[in-house]
C-alpha cells in the first residue's frame, strides 16, 4: 500500500494536481468503499471502518510526502530553467557587444581606421550597449534579492540633469533627437535614486529603440498637485490594443526590433513600485506613446513642520 500511495503521489504531482486534490481523492475512495459495501450488503462493522480509515491515513501521508517532494523538484527545475534562460540571453547579448568592440578596437590599434567616422560610432554603440545591459541586470538582481530601497530626499531637477547627460550620449550614438523640458527647481521627491535612475534609463532606452527614424524622444518632469510626474515620450507610431497590458510583463518584446531581453519595462515598473509610485503608458494614436512615472511629491515645509511638532 505504501509503494502504491507513493507512486500515486508522484503521478499526481507530475500531472499538476494540488495537495488538496490528493487528499480529497482518498476521501472519495473511503466514501466509495463504504457505499459499495452497503450496496452489496457486505458486513462493515465499526472496527472495519476504523481499520480502513487508518490504512487510508497512512496512504495519504505517503502520497502527500511524495507529492511535496516531487513538487519541490519540479519547482527547482522550472526556476533553474528560467535562470538559465536569463543568463544565457544575457551572456549571448554581452558576447555580441564585446565581440564588436574587440574587432573595432583591433582595427583602430592596427592603424587600419581612425577613431572618427563610422568605426568610432560602432565602438561607442557597443560600449554604451554593454553599460545599459549591465545596469539593467544589476537592477534586476537588486530587485530579485529583495534588498531594501535606500530612500532619500533629492531634487528632481538635479536628477533629470544627471539622466540627461547619460542619455544624450546614447541619443548621439543612435542619431535620435533628444529633448529635455525645463524642470521646476523646487520639485523634490523621497525615493531610492539608483532604482529611479534605472527605471527612467530603461524607459529612455526603450524610447530610443522604438521611436521612428528622424523623430524625437522627450523627457520631462512636472508636478500635478501632490504628485510628481516624470514622462518619456517617443514617436513609435502608437500601440496595438493589447500591447499596453502586456508590455510590462517579463520577456515581452513588441515592435520589429527584438534585440535585448525584454526585461527593461518590467524592471522599470518594479523599481517605481518600490519607490511607492506607479508606472503606466498612454497611447498617442498615430504618433507614439508616453510612459509616466507617478511619485509622491515630497514637501520640505510639511516635513519641517512635522519635525517641529515632535520636539
Amino acid at each position: 500500500m505504501s509503494e502504491g500511495a507513493t507512486r500515486h503521489g508522484r503521478e499526481l504531482a507530475q500531472q499538476g494536481f494540488t495537495v488538496d486534490q490528493v487528499v480529497h481523492e482518498y476521501g472519495d475512495l473511503c466514501q466509495s468503499i463504504t457505499e459499495l459495501a452497503l450496496e452489496r450488503n457486505v458486513p462493515f462493522e465499526t472496527k472495519d471502518f476504523h481499520t480502513l480509515n487508518r490504512c487510508l491515513d497512512d496512504a495519504i501521508a505517503d502520497a502527500v510526502t511524495e507529492f511535496i517532494c516531487q513538487r519541490d523538484f519540479i519547482s527547482e527545475d522550472e526556476h533553474a530553467d528560467a535562470s538559465n534562460l536569463r543568463l544565457g540571453a544575457f551572456a549571448h547579448e554581452l558576447r555580441n557587444l564585446l565581440y564588436s568592440s574587440t574587432l573595432t578596437l583591433a582595427a583602430i590599434q592596427g592603424g587600419i581606421v581612425g577613431m572618427g567616422g563610422s568605426t568610432g560610432a560602432v565602438l561607442n554603440r557597443s560600449l554604451v550597449g554593454m553599460g545599459k545591459l549591465i545596469d539593467r541586470s544589476l537592477s534586476e538582481v537588486r530587485i530579485k534579492a529583495g534588498l531594501p530601497a535606500q530612500h532619500r530626499v533629492f531634487s528632481v531637477s538635479d536628477f533629470i540633469d544627471e539622466i540627461r547627460l547619460s542619455a544624450s550620449l546614447e541619443a548621439q550614438v543612435e542619431k535620435i533627437p533628444f529633448a529635455v523640458s525645463p524642470v521646476d527647481p523646487s520639485l523634490v521627491v523621497y525615493a531610492d535614486r539608483d532604482l529611479l535612475s534605472a527605471a527612467v534609463g530603461n524607459l529612455l532606452q526603450n524610447a530610443f529603440k522604438f521611436t521612428e527614424p528622424h523623430t524625437a524622444v522627450r523627457l520631462s518632469a512636472y508636478s500635478v498637485g501632490d504628485r510628481v510626474l516624470i514622462e518619456v515620450e517617443d514617436h513609435c507610431g502608437g500601440l496595438l490594443p493589447s500591447e499596453a497590458e502586456t508590455m510590462f510583463l517579463p520577456f515581452t518584446q513588441g515592435g520589429v526590433n527584438k534585440t535585448g531581453l525584454g526585461l527593461g519595462l518590467s524592471i522599470s515598473r518594479r523599481s517605481v513600485e518600490l519607490n511607492k509610485g506607479t508606472l503606466c503608458v498612454r497611447d498617442v494614436p498615430g504618433s507614439g506613446c508616453v510612459f509616466t512615472i507617478d511619485l509622491p511629491r515630497y514637501s520640505l515645509a510639511a516635513s519641517a513642520g512635522a519635525s517641529r511638532g515632535l520636539e
